[in-house]
C-alpha cells in the first residue's frame, strides 16, 4: 500500500510538471531582447485568463522541447504599459518580431501547437 501510494504521488507530480505555465517576462528585458538577431515570440497575456493560460502551458511544452527557441510571456496585469505600448487590444496576444526587431506577425487568441510549430518553421526559429 505504501509503494501503491508512492506511485501514485509521483504519477502526480509528473503530470503537473507538464501542466506548468511559461514563466513571466518583464517588460523591460523584453524590450532589450528584441532585435538581437533572433526571431522573438512574446505572448501577452494575464493569469486570470483561460485562454492565456491555455496558451501559457502550450508554450512550456514547447520551450521544454526547444530551449533554443526565442519565447517570451508578459503578463499584462502586472505590466499594464506594456499592453499600451505594445498595442494590445484582447488576450491572448501573440506577436513575432524578426531577428532586427520588426513585428512580422500578431495574433489574438489560442494557436494550436500544430500552428506554432507552421509559425516557428515559418519564421525561423
Amino acid at each position: 500500500m505504501k509503494l501503491f501510494s508512492i506511485l501514485l504521488l509521483l504519477l502526480s507530480l509528473n503530470a503537473m510538471a507538464d501542466e506548468q505555465m511559461l514563466q513571466e517576462s518583464k517588460y523591460k528585458y523584453v524590450q532589450m531582447s528584441i532585435g538581437k538577431g533572433k526571431p522573438f515570440f512574446l505572448e501577452v497575456g494575464a493569469e486570470s485568463c483561460h485562454s492565456c493560460v491555455v496558451m501559457g502551458k502550450t508554450l512550456y511544452k514547447v520551450v521544454k522541447k526547444h530551449p533554443e527557441y526565442n519565447i517570451h510571456f508578459i503578463n499584462v496585469q502586472k505590466e499594464r504599459d506594456a499592453a499600451y505600448e505594445l498595442k494590445v487590444r484582447m488576450i491572448p496576444t501573440q506577436i513575432i518580431f524578426d531577428k532586427n526587431g520588426k513585428e512580422v506577425y500578431r495574433h489574438i487568441g489560442v494557436l494550436s501547437t500544430d500552428e506554432l510549430n507552421k509559425l516557428f518553421q515559418t519564421y525561423s526559429f
